[in-house]
């Protein structure tokens, strides 16, 4: 495996733990929301960044690497955000969900720079996906000011 295959892997799995902290922070919220119009956003969402665990999982594979498996340090801050937020209320909760879909954009917008062009191929696909979640997000908690 070359070196520039190997940084592929461990920038792909760079972002794909924070797909898998986003998949765990949604279904937290799911569970707590109780209005469902913000449940059926947080469904969608939840579903998007599933989606793009599954294709990065896919990339990491075809790339020769093993996809990592759970989200690290960064997954347990945004659980323990998210158990928090979840006792402060619905407005609260959307707004860890919002603060997480802003490092995502931020995440994605490094991989696009990157010399890479297996990683900005990757980024340029799934950035899409990435601003319509953190749009969502953005829209639902400002409707709820």
């Amino acid at each position: 495996m070359t070196n520039s295959t190997t940084e592929c892997i461990d920038k792909l799995n760079g972002i794909l733990k924070g797909e898998l902290s986003a998949v765990e922070t949604y279904r937290q919220a799911l569970e707590k929301v109780k209005d469902p119009i913000i449940k059926e956003d947080l469904k969608e969402c939840h579903m998007c960044h599933s989606s793009r665990v599954d294709t990065l999982v896919e990339k990491v594979k075809e790339f020769g690497g093993n996809p990592v498996a759970n989200s690290g340090a960064w997954g347990s801050f945004a659980k323990l955000m998210a158990g928090g937020a979840t006792v402060f209320g619905d407005k609260a909760s959307i707004a860890v969900l919002e603060e997480g879909e802003d490092k995502g954009i931020a995440d994605y917008m490094k991989l696009l720079a990157d010399s890479n062009i297996n990683v900005k191929e990757i980024a340029s696909e799934l950035m899409p996906k990435q601003e319509g979640t953190h749009a969502k997000m953005r829209d639902l908690k400002h409707s709820m000011n």
